[in-house]
């Protein structure tokens, strides 16, 4: 009974430790989605699918404390009890079919508790709902292009690393993570990106929308979120894709209807005929200064 309570008592307090940890980073960061200094835990979900990651982790967090503790316990309790001045005639049995049992089933019905979350957010990552909008988004040494489809208007631009000399903190603007032009989607909509690359694999990932995937050339991968809050959101390429790696920034403004349908309006006259080709060399100009 005692050992029960304090199993129960170190349950709860690991859950108490998910659930501040976890808290932060919303409190820190309300309107935009990048880490703060000294954050620990994740950026703030917006989405469904972010939030069910952070729930995971949460429930992870609670199982490998417990475990933890547990096996401390034992090992603390093996030093106590079996040490040669407590026990001096050793025991000699090898077998005990019960503890054999036990410590076989039960990681197994640990893992089985793990599972089922697991693979229910991983089919609710993979499984692709009817989405209201599809960018394609591409890859390059180093930045990022997004196309826009027919029905929004047929256009797409280039999205490149702010240099420091354009980088203004007063509008908001943040070194190393703010572009030129930031990718717009609206708020309450089912948003699908294509993602591929166009030179080496690079790797799309927007933590605060919980979204993770590899743009890989000749491949066309999926990814999908319905983000619930407007703001902006940042990421930045996970594959080492070469040298100005450190210099390939995401960033998704997500707004209201209106306004995206203002944005909408605008963006077909100012990229009508600019092609998402940006050279190489403007690219890495632009990333190094």
């Amino acid at each position: 009974m005692r050992l029960r309570r304090i199993g129960s008592a170190l349950m709860a307090a690991a859950a108490l430790t998910g659930a501040v940890f976890g808290s932060i980073p919303g409190a820190l960061a309300e309107t935009f989605g990048h880490a703060e200094a000294g954050q620990m835990g994740f950026q703030p979900a917006v989405t469904p699918i972010a939030a069910e990651i952070h729930s995971f982790h949460d429930l992870l967090l609670v199982v490998i404390t417990a475990i933890s503790v547990f096996v401390l316990g034992l090992l603390v309790y093996v030093i106590w009890r079996f040490n040669e001045r407590s026990n001096p005639t050793p025991s000699r049995t090898t077998h005990h079919a019960m503890l054999e049992v036990a410590w076989t089933v039960i990681p197994v019905l640990i893992l089985v508790v793990i599972a089922i979350p697991s693979f229910r957010l991983l089919t609710h990552q993979l499984t692709m709902p009817k989405a209201d909008l599809t960018v394609k988004v591409t890859g390059k040494q180093w930045y990022w292009s997004y196309d826009y489809p027919k029905e929004e208007g047929d256009f797409g631009f280039d999205s490149i690393i702010k240099a420091d000399k354009d980088v203004d903190t007063s509008k908001g603007d943040i070194r190393l993570l703010s572009v030129d032009n930031e990718a717009v989607v609206p708020v309450n909509k089912t948003i699908r990106f294509q993602v591929t690359a166009a030179d080496v694999i690079h790797s799309f990932v927007v933590p605060s929308f919980g979204i993770r995937i590899d743009a890989v050339p000749g491949r066309l991968n999926e990814t999908w979120f319905k983000a619930e809050r407007e703001g902006i959101y940042y990421g930045q390429c996970s594959k080492i894709c070469g040298k100005d790696h450190a210099f390939m920034p995401i960033a998704v403004r997500v707004v209201s209807e209106q306004q995206y349908q203002a944005w909408v309006a605008d963006a077909k006259k100012k990229f009508a005929s600019a092609p998402t080709d940006t050279t190489f060399a403007e690219a890495g100009a632009a990333a190094r200064q």
